[in-house]
């Protein structure tokens, strides 16, 4: 008996095959690289904002006043009626 497939893939559906492969992996490089990059951004993130425990809190208290009020003009007006 002959041990070859009797079926063989076309050579269109072989390179549909490759093709989605190719997608395949272009689509996990570059989620690789994007879960990277928010590594990065947050390791920054992290690193550039201090550590409230080991740095001094500085509280600025100001009261502020009204400002004065400036007289403003008279105006007399006289109503008749007719």
């Amino acid at each position: 008996m002959n041990d070859a497939p009797s079926w063989t893939p076309s050579p269109r559906l072989r390179r549909r095959r490759r093709r989605n492969a190719l997608v395949r992996w272009t689509v996990r490089v570059v989620a690789a690289a994007v879960i990277f990059a928010v590594g990065i951004a947050l390791g920054e993130s992290l690193d550039d904002n201090p550590d409230p425990a080991k740095s001094p809190t500085t509280t600025s208290i100001r009261t502020l006043g009204p400002l004065p009020l400036s007289n403003p003009a008279t105006v007399t007006v006289t109503v008749t009626r007719p």
